[in-house]
């Protein structure tokens, strides 16, 4: 029953954590542009400039998603999440690197949906991989113990 309702909670983990992060990405990058334009018409804006918003959307985004999927999953009673968690961050990563140009072009604007159903899909898809199959895998086998000393 476990391998059956994991991905299904993984699927739903990730689709939370996406959105997450993506409202923290779109409102930090809307927060810049709002304090940039405000800055340029000479008004009281934020005392930060746009290259500095934009790089804490960034971390901001990068920092939400492995939160959020690490906490959703194990509040649903999984362990052993460091794979889901690693995969489904740097799905997050790649997709906001490659989307980047059209959410920074116009504030409000989507990442693409192909880009975040995948990355969805694909920590839905990591979490039927058993981890203790591969730390089974990935375990170096220790030197057999020294036989024991003459005389003793």
């Amino acid at each position: 029953m476990t391998t059956v309702s994991r991905p299904f909670k993984a699927l739903a983990v990730s689709s939370l954590a996406v959105a997450a992060s993506h409202l923290i990405l779109s409102d930090t990058l809307y927060l810049g542009f709002a304090g940039q334009a405000a800055a340029t018409l000479g008004g009281g804006g934020p005392a930060y400039s746009g290259d500095q918003a934009f790089t804490t959307a960034l971390m901001n985004t990068a920092l939400v998603m492995p939160l959020v999927l690490w906490t959703g999953l194990r509040i649903s009673g999984e362990r052993r999440l460091w794979l889901t968690v690693t995969t489904g961050t740097f799905a997050w990563i790649l997709a906001v690197w490659n989307g980047l140009d059209r959410i920074d072009d116009a504030p409000g604007t989507l990442l693409p949906l192909r880009s975040l159903l995948l990355v969805v899909a694909l920590t839905a898809l990591v979490s039927l991989i058993p981890t203790s199959a591969l730390r089974r895998a990935t375990r170096r086998r220790s030197a057999p113990p020294p036989p024991p000393a003459p005389g003793a």
